[in-house]
């Protein structure tokens, strides 16, 4: 049969290809000439009769047939990861990796409280974060890169499954003291007299928030922009004003009390949620599995840390 026929070197191969875009970046990444990568690209094409790429001038970009059989190889090379890690759990080994793609805000506190406790128990896993834009956690998850994504969303994405999916009301932050820190929830016109810090604007917060603002009529002129969460909160914490966020960013400083939160009481502030993501179809390995169950716990307690 065909299918008996596809061999997993050149699977790997053509995946890494897939991957990187370029035979030269993929033989560099698995260690052998680019010939020996383009031998093997060149007998699947010879085996199914059909292009895989289309070669371009900066790169290689994969063909619809060879879109097909990179999703079929990815799900393999996916569940051999799954079967090894179930192997050592089965031996009583406890060992294994688990892979998160992640929204900068939920890896400034969140994951690594999480990854801390979690390696309580089960101390054999180890853990690789990568943080990106909300979008592209998305596209991670998709490619195999990753095997649980935690991001902001507002829509759905096919071939994602979603573990979990909670509210994400945007919230002002604020020193204890402040003058609006009497507050549980403010509107944008409580606000406006203030000094304010916001997110750069692809931000999701900072998108419903000048959304709100737009629909309000209300002007603001933020003194300071910028696409690093921790500085907004550094300004926050000397003095400078008010600045936005999520409530799952900040719950640790909301619990010790540096920050005082209040929901902005305004239509389309709770325009998003927070996802947990996988690959659908995908098996997930015991270690996966375990620390998404308790990452979806975490998430649920943090809903009550605002309100």
């Amino acid at each position: 049969m065909l299918s008996h026929r596809l061999q997993d070197t050149s699977l790997r191969y053509f995946l890494e290809v897939v991957r990187s875009g370029s035979l030269t970046e993929a033989a560099q990444r698995l260690n052998v000439t680019v010939s020996a990568v383009s031998r093997q690209v060149a007998s699947l094409e010879t085996l199914l009769g059909v292009p895989l790429f289309d070669r371009r001038p900066r790169g290689m970009v994969a063909s619809a047939a060879g879109e097909v059989l990179a999703a079929f190889a990815l799900r393999g090379a996916l569940e051999a990861d799954r079967v090894v890690s179930e192997i050592a759990a089965l031996q009583g080994l406890r060992r294994g990796r688990v892979r998160i793609a992640s929204s900068a805000g939920f890896a400034i506190e969140f994951l690594p409280r999480c990854i801390a406790e979690f390696r309580e128990r089960y101390p054999g896993l180890h853990f690789h974060v990568r943080v990106a834009p909300p979008a592209d956690v998305t596209g991670i998850v998709l490619h195999g890169d990753a095997d649980i994504g935690i991001t902001y969303s507002r829509a759905g994405e096919q071939g994602i499954r979603v573990e979990h999916r909670q509210p994400a009301p945007v919230i002002a932050i604020m020193r204890p003291d402040h003058p609006l820190a009497r507050f549980r929830s403010v509107t944008l016109a409580q606000m406006q007299p203030y000094p304010l810090a916001l997110p750069e604007a692809d931000n999701t917060v900072r998108q419903l928030f000048d959304i709100a603002a737009g629909e309000r009529g209300i002007v603001f002129e933020p003194v300071l922009v910028t696409n690093h969460f921790e500085t907004l909160t550094s300004f926050v914490l000397h003095g400078g004003g008010l600045s936005i966020s999520g409530a799952v960013t900040v719950g640790d400083r909301l619990r010790r009390g540096e920050l005082h939160a209040a929901v902005i009481r305004e239509r389309g502030m709770k325009g998003r949620s927070i996802e947990l993501q996988t690959l659908t179809g995908r098996t997930l390995p015991e270690g996966v599995r375990g620390f998404l169950g308790f990452v979806r716990e975490r998430l649920g307690a943090e809903a009550g840390v605002v309100g």
